[in-house]
């Protein structure tokens, strides 16, 4: 599902609404033409396209990211997919004020980086990789990894945000990553390695051990890449379940 199959990022539009476009074959914005619904909310929908255009014209998703509920950003993905950022941090503990970011790790196009404090860590260097993104993904970052990088680096993450953690409850995955990685049958290394293992790593790593912190390395590049495969499958169930099934109504 496309962004241009989506009508609820305007006002006055709910669920409700929208699905009842689709099921009138009103599916994609080329086709909408003002029947349906009153004429003032014509109005804003052919406003809402016509804006839209242009926003996606320029790769810019950040209007929608704005006005789509948390559980339904899964919808941007298929337009950004190549310029979307896969993020998921390693922290000394809970309380950004407190505590320290360890190891950040940045999945896109791909590739993996993996930023590490006291060599490649900086607020600087976080800036610079998240310009490029159009879209961050995270597990729980919203509450979580964002907040925290914002507060240890005195950072303004304005990048259009996805937290596949929402999403996942649409469908009835609830639980952590690595947990809903075991129901989706989605492998990865170590998996035996949690948060708790990981701040003993990273303080082994203090002490001296340089395996100690590949080890860590391994653990959060794990986190990041596998969610690219989980959101692809979210957002291929979430496209059944939410647009096909209106579809096949008509």
């Amino acid at each position: 599902m496309r962004i241009e199959n989506s009508f609820i990022p305007v006002r006055g539009v709910g669920e409700t609404t929208e699905r009842r476009l689709w099921e009138h074959g009103i599916t994609h914005w080329d086709e909408f033409d003002g029947s349906v619904v009153g004429e003032t909310l014509a109005g804003r929908i052919e406003s809402f396209i016509d804006e839209g255009w242009d926003h996606l014209d320029r790769g810019d998703v950040s209007v929608f990211a704005d006005r789509l509920p948390a559980a339904s950003r899964w919808r941007l993905y298929e337009n950004v997919r190549a310029d979307t950022c896969f993020l998921d941090i390693e922290t000394t503990g809970l309380d950004a004020t407190r505590n320290d970011v360890t190891t950040v790790s940045l999945h896109r196009a791909g590739e993996t980086k993996t930023l590490v404090n006291g060599r490649d860590l900086t607020g600087e260097r976080l800036a610079t990789e998240l310009e490029d993104a159009a879209l961050l993904v995270t597990f729980n970052g919203q509450r979580f990894d964002v907040p925290f990088l914002e507060t240890c680096y005195d950072l303004d993450v304005s990048v259009p945000h996805l937290d596949l953690m929402y999403p996942c409850k649409q469908i009835g995955l609830d639980g952590g990553l690595k947990a809903i990685e075991g129901q989706l049958g989605i492998e990865r290394d170590l998996p035996d390695i949690d948060g708790r293992e990981a701040v003993r790593l990273w303080h082994q790593y203090e002490r001296g051990d340089d395996a100690a912190l590949e080890t860590l390395i391994s653990y959060n590049r794990a986190d990041t890449k596998n969610m690219k495969p989980l959101l692809e499958t979210v957002t291929n169930r979430l496209h059944d379940r939410v647009f096909e099934a209106a579809c096949a109504t008509r």
